[in-house]
């Protein structure tokens, strides 16, 4: 069975950045299970899996633009440290949930001085060509129940 829209797809994965810097990796443990069409892998992954099956295995490259678009500075701010009174821990590195003008945001702190706490909301891997090593390990149709709730059930999925 070719991937496509609908199907669920069980595949395991090696992403590196153009360096060949391994990001992150499923050989080791489980495999990635989702439906396809459903937006849960960036977009070039997703569109370089079509047609596929269970056995292919392959490399692609997918450009920053097809993945976790380009970094924009816009996104890099910084803020009067009072904004962050009573957070403790507080330190480069920490992750932070922001209410901004467009809703929640995932935020990191990249910067600090006794004034000021700079942060990022770009995507971690924004700006970055990404290349994945794919197998193949399953395709099936999804079940209605799975197309209903948007998530693979059982093995590799939410688990009910």
């Amino acid at each position: 069975m070719k991937i496509s829209l609908d199907k669920v797809v069980v595949l395991h994965y090696a992403v590196s950045d153009s360096k060949g810097v391994l990001i992150d990796s499923s050989f080791e443990s489980d495999p990635l299970a989702f439906i396809h069409g459903e937006g849960y892998v960036i977009p070039g992954l997703e569109t370089a899996l079509i047609d596929h099956e269970a056995g292919d295995a392959f490399e692609v490259v997918v450009p920053s633009d097809d993945a976790y678009g380009p970094r924009l500075d816009h996104h890099v701010q910084a803020m009067p440290i009072a904004m962050f009174e009573g957070l403790e821990g507080l330190q480069v590195g920490t992750h932070l949930q922001a209410d901004t003008d467009h809703g929640e945001q995932s935020v990191i702190v990249v910067a600090m001085t006794d004034d000021e706490v700079t942060v990022d909301a770009n995507h971690p891997l924004a700006g970055l060509d990404l290349t994945f090593k794919v197998e193949i390990v399953d395709v099936r149709d999804a079940s209605k129940e799975e197309l209903d709730h948007g998530h693979v059930h059982g093995d590799g999925g939410c688990g009910h």
